[in-house]
This record gives C-alpha cells, sequence and structure tokens, in this order.
C-alpha cells in the first residue's frame, strides 16, 4: 500500500474520525476545526502544515515527525504519541490529558499555555523551548532539559523536578520558593533570585 501524500491540501470542519494515514506526508496543508479523533497518524509526517483547533483525541500518533508545523489550540486528549518528533513547531494552547507520551522528542519551537498535567515527562529535553504559561501541575519532570527555555508563569505545583537543569531558564512569575528544588540545577542569577524570594538580602559586606 502506497502512504498517502497531500500537499497544499485547505479543509474546515472536515471529519476525519478513524482515517488511517499511517506513514503518510503532509505538507503545506490547512486545515481548521477538523476532527481526527480516534485515527491512524503512526508514522505521519508533516511539514510547514496548520491545524487550529483540531481534536486528534485517542488518535495514534506514535513515531509521527513534525517539522514546523503548527497545532494551536487543539486537542491530543487521551492520544499516543510515543516516540513522536515535534521540531520548531508550535502547539500554543495544546492540551495533552491522558495522553501517552513517553519518548516525547521537542526540538525547540512554542508551546506556551500548552496543558500536560499529571504527564510522566522523564528526561525530556525542553531546552530553547517557549513554554509560558505552559500547565506542569503534577507532572514527574525528573532529569528535564529547561536549559534557556522560557518558563514564565509555568504553574509547576506539585511537580516532581529532581535533577531538572533550570539553567539560563526565563523563570519570570514562578514561585521558586514554592518549589521542591532538591536536586535542580540552578545558575547564579537564578539563585539570587531564589534567594531574594525566601526573604534574604543579595550583597556584599557594608
Amino acid at each position: 500500500m502506497v502512504a498517502e501524500t497531500w500537499v497544499d491540501r485547505s479543509e474546515s470542519g472536515t471529519v476525519f474520525d478513524g482515517v488511517d494515514l499511517e506513514d503518510a506526508v503532509l505538507e503545506n496543508c490547512t486545515f481548521t476545526d477538523c476532527s481526527f479523533t480516534f485515527a491512524h497518524l503512526v508514522e505521519l509526517r508533516t511539514r510547514h502544515c496548520r491545524f487550529d483547533g483540531c481534536n486528534f483525541t485517542g488518535a495514534r500518533l506514535g513515531a509521527s515527525t513534525h517539522v514546523a508545523s503548527s497545532f494551536a489550540n487543539c486537542r491530543f486528549d487521551g492520544a499516543a504519541l510515543l516516540g513522536a518528533t515535534f521540531t520548531e513547531c508550535r502547539l500554543l494552547g495544546a492540551s495533552f490529558v491522558k495522553a501517552e507520551t513517553a519518548g516525547l522528542v521537542i526540538d525547540g519551537g512554542d508551546w506556551s499555555f500548552v496543558n500536560l498535567r499529571l504527564q510522566t515527562l522523564r528526561g525530556v529535553d525542553f531546552s530553547r523551548v517557549r513554554l509560558a504559561d505552559a500547565d506542569f501541575y503534577g507532572c514527574d519532570l525528573g532529569n528535564v532539559n529547561f536549559r534557556g527555555a522560557e518558563l514564565t508563569g509555568v504553574n509547576f505545583d506539585k511537580a516532581n523536578l529532581a535533577g531538572a537543569d533550570l539553567r539560563g531558564a526565563v523563570l519570570s512569575r514562578v514561585n521558586l520558593a514554592a518549589l521542591n528544588l532538591r536536586g535542580v540545577r540552578l545558575d547564579f542569577d537564578q539563585a539570587i533570585q531564589l534567594a531574594q524570594s525566601l526573604g534574604a538580602i543579595v550583597g556584599g559586606a557594608d
């Protein structure tokens, strides 16, 4: 069976529920408010595609690869994304409630306002990723790499950050004093920020 190739396709409100696009290639396509629930999208490859408000609930996206594609305000609730790769993609406001995210690979991009609550994301590399106001409530973020990431306003409540690397990350509006930072790697400026948040007066001798 020859894999499908879609180029410059535009769809709005189209229902693709249960569609089989295994190993398909999508380039420069636009999908607005489309439904891909329980679709078979294993090893799907997208490049410069745009998905706005689409529903991928229960979809199978294992080993799929996405380059410079946008999934703004899309739902991946209950989806299987085992080993999926997102390179310089935009997932603004995407939701991953009860999704399977083991082996997820993220290389750059904008994941601001994303909902990753209660996910196990141990060892994921979020370096350089924009994650402003992302929700990591209750996540297992052990040994996650956040170096150089934009973490303004991120929700780390009840998250496990043991061994995480936050050096060089922007942590504006993050209450470091409320987090368990045991084993977390901070740079010098962040350590000062933490000390000040705890009421310390940082400075040289008078």
